[in-house]
């Protein structure tokens, strides 16, 4: 599995327009989708001009704003200015993030794309190139990154998205559990729009297209977890049932959910972490309670949360 891939020093750094002649050169489009981004958008799509690439280029950085009211759009055309490879696609009402991710993936023009959430950075100059590089093999039709939270990790909760991303880290060194920052190859998938789970549907589809998975852990971000018990039960309540979803609607299986897997991955969790077992007790129980609930309101029949309510505590990198 490839996670890295080798840059000069000498690179030229932020160039997403630099030359394309040389054969090796992967083309890629950026998505980014946002609602109410002000504070993050702009260190965001800066990250992306902050990488270095020599065998990787940005053709275009796609940014779809489902009816933000807070100033994002003004953020974004100013750096239109700036980098003239933006291109920006204004939705007049929020309508998911489904919604969005399809609005840019009809206008990209590069058949590999980067999705980029618009509260995450990139972590290093190396990541965007460290994503992109297993498409070398032509197999691969999806790889995932790894995010690392920025949070406190002596606050309790803060502790907890520590150990849920290492959680996510260690699964995906044993079976690559795919989200936050992706990179895939579009072979047409469109997502329906009454659904969240972008990743996981995107990813069955390449999957039934005979292609393979990978996981790049050179390929990171910095995210920001909840700050309060509330708003992390929240997020995780959301994210189960999308995938308690995909399991209904599809018969399509999470990793995350295979407990032989989640034993393997405490283990490696434990190592990377330490063992802090109030700590973790306090996260495996919010994390059993927001499957249960999850498992409920799928099992009920209820609302499939294609657009949510923001976790606002997350809204800062």
């Amino acid at each position: 599995m490839t996670d890295s891939v080798s840059s000069s020093d000498s690179a030229p750094r932020g160039d997403c327009e630099q030359s394309c002649t040389r054969p090796d050169v992967i083309e890629v489009a950026v998505g980014i989708c946002a609602y109410n981004e002000s504070q993050t958008i702009e260190r965001s799509i800066r990250s992306i001009y902050s990488q270095r690439m020599t065998d990787v280029k940005v053709k275009e950085v796609l940014v779809v704003s489902s009816g933000s009211t807070d100033g994002t759009d003004d953020i974004v055309r100013r750096l239109m200015g700036e980098y003239d490879n933006i291109v920006f696609l204004p939705q007049e009402k929020r309508e998911g993030k489904n919604s969005a991710i399809n609005m840019y993936l009809d206008n990209k023009t590069c058949d590999i794309v980067v999705m980029l959430n618009a509260d995450n950075i990139f972590a290093s100059e190396d990541s965007l190139s460290n994503l992109v590089a297993p498409f070398r093999d032509p197999k691969v039709g999806m790889v995932g990154g790894h995010p690392i939270p920025t949070n406190d990790i002596n606050d309790k909760v803060g502790f907890a998205s520590h150990m849920l991303w290492t959680m996510h880290h260690n699964l995906a060194l044993i079976y690559p559990k795919i989200g936050e920052l992706v990179a895939f190859r579009d072979i047409g998938t469109r997502l329906p729009t009454d659904l969240q789970s972008d990743e996981d549907i995107i990813r069955m589809r390449l999957e039934e297209s005979g292609y393979k998975c990978v996981y790049a852990p050179g390929a990171t971000i910095y995210n920001r977890g909840p700050e309060t018990e509330e708003d992390f039960l929240k997020q995780r309540i959301r994210v189960n049932i999308g995938e308690c979803t995909m399991k209904q609607s599809y018969g399509y299986d999470i990793p995350s959910w295979n407990k032989w897997y989640l034993v393997k991955t405490m283990i490696g969790t434990v190592r990377d972490l330490g063992f802090h077992p109030a700590k973790m007790y306090y996260m495996v129980n919010l994390e059993l309670k927001s499957r249960r609930i999850a498992k409920r309101h799928v099992k009920q029949g209820g609302e499939k949360m294609s657009v949510w309510e923001p976790v606002n505590s997350t809204k800062k990198v």
